[in-house]
Parts: C-alpha cells; sequence; structure tokens
C-alpha cells in the first residue's frame, strides 16, 4: 500500500469546512510528491500573503476505494488531522485531534491544481 496517493501528490486543494473546531473558514493544501504538505488560510492566500505564511508537515494520503482517500498530517501545534476525501461528490469528513481532544470535522473541497 502506497502511503502517498497519486490522486493527491502534486494537487492543490481547497478544503471548505461546515463543521469543526474551523468551521465557516477555507485552507488551501498543497500536497508535495514528496510527502510534504504546505497550508494556509485561503483568505491569506487572496491577499497574496508574505513567503513563509504557511505550516508544512509530513503527510499520509492512502487510497481507500475507486473514490476515496485518507490523508492525516501533524501540524507543528500538536493537532493531527484525519480526513476521508470522497472525490465522487468532494465531501471531507474526519477529526481533528491532539493529546487531550477530539473533534468530528466535515466539509467540501475542490482540486485548485
Amino acid at each position: 500500500m502506497d502511503a502517498i496517493s497519486k490522486r493527491v501528490a502534486g494537487t492543490t486543494m481547497r478544503f471548505t469546512w461546515t463543521g469543526g473546531p474551523t468551521q465557516g473558514k477555507a485552507h488551501d493544501h498543497q500536497f508535495g510528491e514528496d510527502g510534504q504538505v504546505e497550508w494556509r488560510s485561503a483568505a491569506a492566500q487572496e491577499a497574496q500573503p508574505a513567503v513563509g505564511e504557511f505550516e508544512r508537515a509530513r503527510y499520509a494520503a492512502i487510497d481507500v476505494s475507486d473514490d476515496v482517500c485518507l490523508v492525516s498530517y501533524l501540524a507543528k501545534s500538536g493537532y493531527t488531522l484525519t480526513i476521508a476525501l470522497n472525490f465522487d461528490d468532494g465531501v471531507i469528513c474526519g477529526v481533528a485531534s491532539n493529546e487531550k481532544t477530539w473533534t468530528p470535522v466535515q466539509g467540501a473541497f475542490e482540486v485548485l491544481a
């Protein structure tokens, strides 16, 4: 099983959150083919942020079925985001967690590039 799905690696995606701690916000994620993901607020991206105004972490992206890919990464903040991306309908569902909290998250995503 490959830990970096070809469906995710090399893409930029916008996650728009409809539930969870970042509800109402959107984040752009750039998934590198090197196993690194960079993300930032979509609002900051549109405002053309200075270089360095993003977070970066290693990620795993595993195809679960023809339409679903599991993606997970651990941020410097100590939060892990583990989500299922449904490429058939553009829905995200998953969990944001750290050593003290566990919170379901949901939203939508679109592939930007």
